[in-house]
């Protein structure tokens, strides 16, 4: 029997499941980074980590592991209607509920005793189990000839505005900008159920990103954001 310690935990703008990104580097304006606990929770533990601009996270899919997994999923990139074999998807749903992300390094800062690794963007959600760290080495993970198969091309992105009374409750923040940003980014990728894509959708939905339940609905390619408030 094995077991595994995490030894730190993400902070990202992402509170919910809905409103991560499918995969990392689709939102690059966001900010995240994780805090080492533990024996990890140390200066020694990342010592030249500073000389890398990417890193690998290794973490857990917390939220899924009751669940279970099966065989097959229905990868959002194929409609959610087909169905292939597990190890040929990136499903939340794994036997070992283990995931990995390559991600960029912004830097390293200490707060007090407390060791952060300042990150770009990723695609977890707030409070994740980190469960290793390793560096991003480009002429052995970098690989020109690979072949992506279903998810070959970058997913289209919609079109995304804001309403007046959304614009009104973003500009009372001193990082306005920073974060309409990160919510266009975000829902440019449509968060909603595959199945919904390209059909007639009069629902109004929300996400929870930062301190924010934001507020949206779809029309063919658009999605505006209706109403932006704190919880």
């Amino acid at each position: 029997m094995y077991s595994i310690e995490p030894i730190g935990v993400i902070q990202s703008p992402y509170k919910e499941k809905f409103a991560v990104p499918r995969q990392p580097r689709l939102v690059p304006a966001a900010r995240s980074r994780v805090k080492l606990q533990g024996a990890a929770n140390s200066p020694e533990a990342v010592r030249g980590l500073e000389q890398f601009s990417h890193v690998w996270l290794l973490f857990l899919f917390d939220q899924n592991l009751e669940a279970g997994w099966k065989p097959t999923v229905r990868p959002p990139r194929l409609g959610g209607n087909e169905r292939i074999g597990v190890f040929a998807s990136r499903s939340t749903f794994r036997p070992n509920g283990i995931g990995m992300s390559a991600v960029e390094v912004k830097g390293i800062s200490k707060e007090g005793d407390q060791i952060y690794l300042d990150l770009g963007n990723v695609d977890l959600v707030d409070g994740t189990p980190i469960v290793d760290i390793k560096p991003y080495i480009p002429y052995s993970d970098s690989i020109a000839e690979a072949q992506g198969g279903y998810a070959e091309d970058e997913p289209e992105k919609s079109q995304v505005d804001f309403s007046s009374a959304a614009l009104a409750a973003l500009e009372k923040r001193d990082d306005t900008e920073y974060v309409k940003t990160v919510i266009e980014q975000v829902l440019a990728q449509d968060p909603r159920p595959a199945y919904k894509k390209n059909k007639p959708d009069n629902k109004e939905y929300a996400v929870n990103l930062f301190d924010l339940n934001v507020k949206f609905m779809v029309s063919d390619n658009l999605i505006t954001v209706t109403a932006i408030e704190s919880f």
